[in-house]
């Protein structure tokens, strides 16, 4: 089984900034991709950024120039950080990763419980 926590959520005013960080953790072969998504009250869960094993790295248009992702492979963590936060970031915020497990060598995609981002005044 692979488990993925996420933590770093809270309230912050709009303009501010988040760090949120996930740890994957269990029966872990490799991880092809990590990535963070959200969902807020009434909407569908949408990505917010990913990353892969390659490098390569994609962002939702709205969060662009706003969150970075980063990765370290060796720790199986991921990373967002968050600046120039605004009311419509609110959501709960997802850690995702597929991953390629190392007892029955099949890949899938494992979430984290989720963390509340608020942007408020």
């Amino acid at each position: 089984q692979v488990q993925l926590v996420e933590s770093g959520g809270g309230l912050v005013q709009p303009g501010g900034s988040l760090r949120l960080s996930c740890i994957a953790s269990g029966s872990i072969f490799s991880i092809n991709a990590m990535g963070w998504y959200r969902q807020a009250p009434g909407r569908e869960r949408e990505l917010v950024a990913r990353t892969t094993s390659l490098g390569s790295t994609n962002y939702a248009d709205s969060v662009k120039g706003r969150f970075t992702i980063s990765r370290d492979g060796s720790r199986n963590t991921a990373a967002l950080q968050m600046t120039s936060l605004k009311p419509e970031d609110t959501a709960v915020y997802y850690c995702n990763a597929q991953v390629r497990d190392y007892i029955s060598l099949r890949t899938g995609d494992y979430w984290g419980q989720g963390t509340q981002v608020t942007v408020s005044s």
